[in-house]
């Protein structure tokens, strides 16, 4: 309870800083309007005087401006930055992404990108390591030791372990799986006797065994409980996949009502623990397109950063300055397979005769990129190449006399005859306007010679089919010979054989002396004893002449703008081409220079 004095006395205290305060407020009015209000009129006098300063601190403020960007270049420089959404268009359909059943262009590339694999091809093409950290082969050549690193890690955090690498290869080897690969890993005993150690046993020595190590590791965790026979169709392989590659999956979404017009976008994630490095892009996404036509339309309404499985640029794009084309070799080579077993062709002279007539090197200049010539099963400066002993050089009269001397005369139409029989076949190839430039003129060059070519280029589907079957009397066709010379598949006679798991020897080439040093070559590890093997093999391709090798092939990549981190390199593959996918970028940014 405040007294009536208290009251008072607070009163008298409010009134008076009342008083105060007003005092001030005349004071403040007065000095404003004696030191400003009264002086405004002298702001005229020196108007040019103030205008001046304003003026000048404006020029200042220019030039430094203009001496900061002109200098910028000595202190700043533009870089590579993370960062963006990249979208690569393919042609072909999305069906699988497990590594152990993609196959085809599309699935390879959404398989590549989610899983990791023992070892993979870097940029200069040879084999790497990715989740193997080091591995060795004892003194038998038949035992290999792989350590696992320690720090790769499932998509979804799970710790990737010796565990998974043995049920990858355990699921590859159940016949239940169904998988293209069990052939290739069929005698293979896998197992694992520590924590990051992992032991192949093969039934033979193979030199080239580190090469098979580059298929993806599936999680053992996600997919143990799926029945062998039911993983081919698991949703893990289409809308759930776990990998442990440099991206994630997001999602998925088809379009197009009929499978004509049916296109699927698949978003991919980065996967920032990834054991190489986090990858620069934000997000990147693979369009498939089922025609060149769409997709071209696509990259021209710049829905699409690049393109991939083009055959060649389209017209529309040869003076578009801001794209990127990169032309890279592939570790393979384009060859006339020519079938030994029946016809014509079953006569070597006949072939030999065709390989003398064909000018390789005018077709290769005739090709619109830069390419390397073949001139033998194995490529130039690969192990087991000798210069010395390769296909026969083209020579018109050496052809001619090998036809003539094996009875083969020509008719009134030019063709030769030999016992009312035309020396005629025909030649089947994929329906590409490179390849119809040329078989055209193998055609014209074997006519020279008296010798009639039909050129067929059936669809892509009935060619692959025509190719399994071995239904053609020669074919145009590319293989993939990769880095180790071992091409075993190609041209041993058991790979001719209807039960063969592939059937790769399109030439159904069959030669003993061929058979004992592709055998010889494939079971030596030692690099100059493997050389030596490989000759008699050489020497019997070249008398024998199963084939006509022409060049290797190339891949395509069409890419708007610059893409930092991608390199123009020969490749073993065309999936080869994300070796170091983690470290591409497409945006830039200025940075300060060291």
């Amino acid at each position: 309870m405040i007294d009536r004095k208290t009251r008072l006395r607070l009163r008298r205290s409010v009134r008076k800083s009342k008083r105060q305060v007003e005092g001030m407020s005349v004071q403040a009015e007065e000095q404003l309007e004696r030191h400003f209000i009264r002086r405004l009129h002298r702001l005229v006098q020196v108007r040019r005087f103030v205008a001046g300063w304003v003026l000048f601190i404006v020029l200042l403020i220019s030039l430094t401006v203009v001496q900061l960007r002109a200098l910028s270049p000595y202190y700043q420089k533009v870089a590579p930055a993370a960062g963006g959404t990249y979208t690569e268009g393919l042609i072909g359909s999305f069906t699988n992404a497990n590594p152990l059943y993609a196959t085809g262009g599309v699935d390879g590339a959404v398989s590549r990108l989610l899983f990791s694999s023992l070892f993979k091809y870097d940029q200069e093409g040879m084999l790497a390591s990715d989740l193997a950290e080091s591995w060795s082969v004892d003194d038998t050549g038949k035992k290999y030791t792989v350590v696992l690193r320690d720090d790769a890690v499932w998509h979804d955090g799970t710790d990737l372990t010796v565990e998974d690498i043995v049920f990858t290869y355990k699921t590859i080897q159940n016949p239940d799986a169904q998988s293209p690969l069990f052939s290739s890993w069929k005698d293979v005993k896998v197992s694992a006797n520590e924590e990051r150690k992992l032991i192949f046993t093969l039934p033979n020595v193979l030199a080239s065994f580190p090469y098979s190590l580059t298929n993806g590791i599936v999680p053992k965790h996600v997919l143990e409980d799926v029945p062998a026979s039911q993983l081919r169709s698991d949703r893990f392989n289409t809308v759930m996949p776990v990998g442990s590659g440099p991206f994630a999956w997001e999602t998925i979404e088809v379009r197009g009502e009929t499978p004509e017009l049916r296109q699927e976008q698949i978003a991919l994630l980065p996967n920032e623990t990834y054991h190489l490095g986090a990858p620069g892009l934000q997000r990147f996404v693979l369009k498939t397109f089922r025609t060149e036509e769409v997709m071209l339309n696509n990259f021209k309404d710049k829905q699409l950063n690049a393109m991939s499985g083009l055959s060649s640029l389209d017209d529309t794009l040869e003076e578009d300055v801001s794209l990127s084309e990169y032309s890279m070799p592939l570790t393979g080579s384009v060859m006339i397979f020519f079938k030994t077993t029946e016809g014509v062709l079953q006569n070597k002279e006949v072939r030999k005769a065709l390989v003398s007539a064909a000018n390789v090197k005018q077709i290769v200049n005739s090709l619109p990129y830069f390419t390397v010539p073949t001139d033998s099963p194995l490529l130039s400066g690969q192990l087991g190449y000798n210069e010395a002993i390769t296909q026969l050089p083209f020579d018109i009269k050496t052809a001619n006399k090998l036809l003539d001397d094996a009875g083969w005369k020509r008719g009134e139409d030019g063709i030769r005859v030999k016992e009312e029989q035309k020396l005629a076949f025909t030649l089947k190839a994929p329906s590409t306007s490179e390849l119809t430039s040329v078989t055209q003129q193998l055609r014209d060059m074997w006519r020279e010679i008296g010798v009639h070519v039909d050129v067929d280029q059936p669809s892509d589907s009935e060619l692959q089919t025509l190719i399994s079957l071995h239904q053609y009397e020669a074919v145009a066709y590319s293989i993939s010979v990769g880095q180790d010379p071992d091409v075993f598949a190609f041209w041993h006679s058991s790979q001719a054989d209807v039960r063969s798991a592939n059937r790769l020897n399109l030439s159904e080439y069959q030669s003993e002396d061929a058979d004992q040093a592709l055998e010889a070559g494939r079971t030596r590890t030692d690099p100059i004893l493997r050389d030596v093997k490989y000759e008699p093999f050489l020497k019997a391709w070249q008398q024998d002449a199963p084939a006509l090798a022409l060049y290797q092939p190339r891949y395509l990549y069409v890419v708007r703008g610059r893409l930092h981190g991608l390199e123009n390199k020969q490749v073993n593959s065309a999936v080869d081409r994300y070796s170091n996918v983690h470290n591409w970028m497409v945006r830039t940014d200025k940075v300060y220079r060291h």
